[in-house]
This record gives C-alpha cells, sequence and structure tokens, in this order.
C-alpha cells in the first residue's frame, strides 16, 4: 500500500504538536509525515517579550526534538497552496518545489496586525516573531537612559511587553497606550493588581486612548495629542498568515480558515487548520481566541480526528474549553485570572510571585507538549486502513 502523505504547514506549537502526535499514533510503514517550516528551531512565541529585552532562550532544535519519530523537516517558506489539486508549493534553498498530501495540516499561524495605521510598519516594532523580537531587542540595547518606550495595545501581549521592558529598563520611559481601560476584561481583583504592578514600575498607561500615527519619535492619539516615543512596540492583535484567503478553501471575513469541531475544513475534507489559521467555535458558540491556549487542544483535536479517519477508530469529541489566561507582568510578577469555559473573567485570580511561577511552569509544559507529543494517545502505532474511514460525524 502506497503511503498515505501528510504535510504539516508550520512548526509553531500547533503544527509540529500535530506532526508529533501523528507520528506517534499512526504506523511509521503506513504514513509519510512532512512538516514544513522556514526555521529550525521552535520559537516559544509565547517569550518573545522575554527575547526582546535581552534574555536567552532555550535552543531547541527540531532535529532532536523529532529524532526518531518518523517526522521529516523539510525547512522551506510555504508560498502556495492548491487544495483543489492537493498540493503545496515551497521556496527552499534548491528553490521552488511543489509537495503532493492526502491528507494536509495548515498550521501557518498569525503574525502582527498593524491595523491599517499610517507609520506602524515603518516605524513600530513588533514581537509575534523572533525577528521582530531580535530586532526590537537591539533597538532597546542602543537606548539611551531617560528615553521613551510605547506600548500600544492593552491586551496579554501588551500588558506583558510593558512590564517587561519596564523591569529590565528601569531607566527608560515605558507607557502603554490601551484603547479600553486598563485590564478592562480581568476581574476586580485582576485590574488591581495589573495597577499595582503598573505603579511599581513607573509605567503610564494611556486608557481609551486609540493610537492613529505612528513617527520615528511619536505616536499620534485620536484626539490629537502627541506622546513622545523613541520606540514603539505594537500589540494590537494578530492578523492570520494571507495563503488561506488565496485559496479555494472556505475561510472567514479575517482569512482564517473555517473548520468544524474536528479541525477540518468545512469545504475540502482533506485539509485540517489548528491554531490561529482556523476559525473555530468553542463553547456559547463563540470562536476561539488566538492564543496558544486555543492552538494546543486544536492540534490535539486535529491530529487524533485524522488519525481515526485513517484507522477506523472513534473521533474525538473532546469540548474546547478555557479555565485561566495566564500573564506574566515580568519576571517577579504574574496575574492568572480565572475564566469561564467561553473565556469571560470571573472574581478568582492568583497574583504575584506565584502567579510568576505558575505561568513559567505553563510556558515549560507548552514547550514540553511539543517535544512529547504522546499525552493522552496509545503507545502503540496503529495501522491505516487500506480504504480510510471517512466519518463525517
Amino acid at each position: 500500500m502506497q503511503q498515505h502523505r501528510i504535510i504539516v504547514l508550520g512548526a509553531g506549537y500547533t503544527g509540529a504538536i500535530a506532526a508529533g502526535r501523528l507520528a506517534k499514533q499512526l504506523h511509521r510503514e503506513d504514513v509519510a509525515i512532512t512538516l514544513v517550516n522556514a526555521e529550525p528551531d521552535f520559537v516559544e512565541r509565547v517569550r518573545m517579550h522575554q527575547l526582546a529585552v535581552g534574555q536567552e532562550l532555550t535552543p531547541r532544535p527540531f532535529s532532536e526534538m523529532f529524532a526518531g519519530t518518523g517526522v521529516e523537516l523539510k525547512l522551506a517558506r510555504v508560498t502556495a497552496v492548491d487544495a483543489d489539486r492537493r498540493t503545496v508549493t515551497v521556496e527552499g534553498v534548491d528553490g521552488a518545489e511543489e509537495l503532493a498530501y492526502d491528507t494536509l495540516v495548515y498550521a501557518l499561524g498569525s503574525g502582527w496586525n498593524t491595523q491599517g495605521v499610517p507609520g506602524t510598519a515603518e516605524h513600530a516594532h513588533e514581537i509575534s516573531s523572533r525577528p521582530g523580537a531580535l530586532r526590537l531587542r537591539d533597538r532597546l540595547a542602543a537606548l539611551e537612559a531617560g528615553r521613551s518606550v510605547v506600548v500600544v495595545g492593552g491586551g496579554l501581549t501588551g500588558l506583558e511587553a510593558a512590564t517587561e521592558i519596564a523591569e529590565a529598563r528601569p531607566d527608560l520611559n515605558v507607557a502603554l497606550a490601551a484603547r479600553g481601560g486598563l485590564g478592562d476584561w480581568l476581574s476586580d481583583k485582576g485590574r488591581a493588581h495589573v495597577r499595582k504592578v503598573f505603579a511599581g514600575l513607573g509605567i503610564t498607561a494611556y486608557e481609551h486612548t486609540a493610537v492613529t500615527a505612528v513617527e520615528a519619535d511619536h505616536v499620534t492619539t485620536a484626539d490629537g495629542k502627541t506622546v513622545p516615543a523613541a520606540v514603539t512596540v505594537w500589540t494590537t492583535g494578530f492578523a492570520v498568515h494571507p495563503i488561506a484567503r488565496a485559496t479555494t478553501l472556505e475561510v472567514a471575513e479575517n482569512g482564517q480558515i473555517v473548520v468544524d469541531e474536528t479541525m477540518r475544513s468545512v469545504s475540502h475534507p482533506d485539509v485540517y487548520a489548528v491554531g490561529d489559521a482556523a476559525l473555530a467555535m468553542g463553547p456559547g458558540d463563540k470562536p476561539l481566541r488566538m492564543s496558544c491556549a486555543s492552538g494546543t487542544p486544536m492540534a490535539w483535536q486535529a491530529a487524533d480526528a485524522i488519525a481515526a479517519r485513517l484507522t477506523g477508530g472513534k473521533l474525538p469529541k473532546t469540548p474546547l474549553r478555557y479555565f485561566n489566561q495566564c500573564i506574566s507582568l515580568g519576571r517577579r510578577d504574574g496575574l492568572i485570572q480565572y475564566v469561564t469555559a467561553d473565556d469571560r473573567s470571573v472574581r478568582a485570580a492568583l497574583t504575584g510571585r506565584l502567579a510568576a511561577h505558575y505561568k513559567e511552569l505553563i510556558c515549560k509544559g507548552a514547550a514540553w507538549s511539543v517535544a512529547n507529543p504522546k499525552l493522552g494517545i496509545p503507545t502503540r502505532p496503529r495501522r491505516v486502513l487500506r480504504t480510510p474511514a471517512m466519518a463525517t460525524a
């Protein structure tokens, strides 16, 4: 029997987890699993704010992580997907190449979102990628004492970036501009703790402030005010990778691939999408937010569904839900905001040094899950059916 060709695009948390989990569940003689990624090392995206302030991160080469698993790593950049012909085009050191697949796992993720604000692409820094975090690291290292840094965006990434920079560089004037109130989605306890940490680190909060333009040395707000900014860090959300929108896959308005509860494309049953690339519904029929907290269980779900359909097994029925939001506030402080299944804050929250340790465990656990995809699955690989099951449940 010809091997079933599975191609996984992108080796972030979701793509790497999906590839490894598939390799552990399916017999190596029956499948050929190829993981396509532009970089040879795993990037801990949840630590990019740490990298930006000069902290060294543990190298995690894929050659070691996938040694002996049967997963083939192809170092290349994805340039196109033809979902009707079941091919992907990649660009590697040897030039362009077309790869054919039987099952595709699309995990190209997302990048920063400039929101179309003038000057952002030219003057602002992003920390959604390792190259962006390294550029910001160099810029901050060259910044003289007393200069101003403005973080734009009051979500989780903005809070983490502002506090990390202020803690690492107390000689700088750090500010954060948020469209709403500071931590306005958090519980009363959570908001109070964020304000306490900001005050202790000397961070200025510009609340209910929309930034409408970015210049080399300042930002302009909607009310016409200018805020000095020798460095602007832009953290106003994520934009999905544009390749899916150029395909015949059914996508949402923002370019995410529309999937069912098993992460399978609703328009192309041989394509699965996970992580930020997918529009998946969670509790309360609400779309899952772009985050590692969403992406990891989505990767488990997709890998288990693919394995079940190929081997005639039972499809996974695990509901995707949230438990908490983990926020680092520098290296010595943190906030664990407990939430409902559909991600709404409740009164309970863990704060301080204990919360910082908790967040560190979560980060280490996320990286561990990439290198140890066997979690919760049988140790014995299953054989692929000659006529794979195509259950739609």
